[in-house]
């Protein structure tokens, strides 16, 4: 794609990646994902913020044809999808500097090589002049690594926020106005990489709000000319008050299982308790992470398999337990055949859940009137306790 203008000095650079379906052979990506890059032109001196991955390297470099000179390369936050092709830049323009928080600095030289007298460290609250145009940078570690920045371009009153505020999509549209589809994929982004971090986050958002910023524009997907629409989603996503939802992770072999997963399911929304039932035989792992921002509950459903849980109901609760979602219940409930620790040992994998542990519930074979009685009154249970949460 060619580049795109956002001001008269801000130009849009990068790559659409459409057939990217995979991220950090971990996160789905339905979507595909943008590489953003912006290039700031003042009246002296000339600056690119961010890369591109190295997949894409040669897209950024047709676009940097018609620009002369470059003198600094700003670098927010050192993983390969931004910083990979900094050395590629590097080479066509020897005399630019790499600008970069002083952890970014060390991580730069170990992740690309590239040589300590290529680097200009700065401090928080630090500016850098253009000549017209005047660079603030702003630490906001742990959004989602320990060296991450963010750029304010004063005179525009535009935030370049790499990782914060971003959304996997690729596609035409230079800015955020189908909010709707934004909004999705932003929470989905939100959730698996941000969540972990809430705590530092919130203090980072009001780093950044406090700049009053007219752009946002994130190293992943459309700019926001509406910036209070993805701060007050930030607001609302690192809020500590979840929502009246369950999540229930199941997985069923012989069919005992999922007959108590509906039966609590029917329990909880007949008490007016929302939610959301993932078959972890083929659901999208990224969608399960969305539901988790809201979660006040969840509920591990699982066969027994050579006497623990089923491995892909435990990798639903090694997910929440690295997510750290909000939630303030948790339970477990399943089958056997003839003994079973998964309780145990699910219980034993979720230590970062701040959670209240409810009543399991364990049939040996096929579930009889007692577990089903069991389930109720599970759910009787979570719907007290969501009764003064957000609907």
């Amino acid at each position: 794609m060619k580049p795109r203008t956002i001001t008269d000095s801000v130009r849009w650079m990068g790559a659409e990646d459409w057939d990217r379906r995979l991220f950090d052979g971990l996160i789905p990506l339905p979507d595909g994902t943008s590489y953003n890059s912006y290039l700031v032109r003042g009246s002296e001196k000339t600056a690119l913020l961010d890369t591109v991955d190295p997949s894409q390297a040669e897209v950024l470099m047709s676009q940097l044809e018609d620009v002369p000179r470059l003198d600094y390369i700003i670098a927010h936050h050192a993983e390969q999808d931004h910083s990979g092709s900094i050395p590629r830049v590097l080479a066509k323009y020897p005399q630019a500097k790499v600008v970069a928080t002083p952890k970014c600095v060390g991580m730069l030289q170990d992740l690309l090589l590239i040589p300590p007298d290529k680097f200009v460290p700065v401090a928080d609250g630090e500016t850098l002049s253009l000549g017209d145009k005047t660079l603030e940078f702003i630490h906001t570690p742990w959004v989602h690594w320990p060296e991450t920045m963010c750029t304010f371009l004063a005179q525009d009153k535009l935030l370049f926020s790499c990782d914060f505020f971003g959304s996997h999509i690729a596609g035409t549209d230079l800015y955020a106005d189908d909010e709707g589809r934004v909004y999705e994929a932003a929470k989905r982004y939100f959730a698996e990489i941000m969540m972990p971090f809430a705590g530092v986050i919130r203090q980072n958002l009001a780093k950044v709000k406090a700049r009053s910023p007219r752009t946002i524009a994130p190293s992943h997907g459309p700019v926001h000319r509406r910036p209070e629409f993805i701060l007050e989603a930030y607001e609302d996503w690192l809020s500590d008050s979840p929502r009246n939802v369950a999540v229930i992770p199941f997985i069923s072999m012989h069919g005992s299982t999922e007959i108590m997963v509906d039966r609590l399911v029917t329990g909880l929304d007949s008490r007016g308790v929302s939610v959301h039932r993932f078959n972890m035989a083929d659901s999208d792992v990224g969608k399960l992470a969305m539901t988790l921002v809201d979660a006040a509950t969840i509920v591990l459903a699982t066969p027994t398999v050579h006497a623990g849980g089923h491995p892909k109901v435990l990798y639903a609760a090694l997910l929440a337990n690295a997510l750290r979602p909000k939630v303030k219940w948790v339970s477990v409930i399943g089958s056997f055949g003839w003994h079973s620790k998964a309780v145990e040992q699910i219980a034993g994998m979720i230590p970062n859940l701040k959670a209240e542990v409810l009543p399991p519930v364990m049939a040996k074979g096929y579930p009889r009137p007692e577990h089903f009685q069991e389930l109720e009154r599970l759910a009787a249970a979570i719907a007290e306790r969501h009764r003064t949460l957000r609907r």
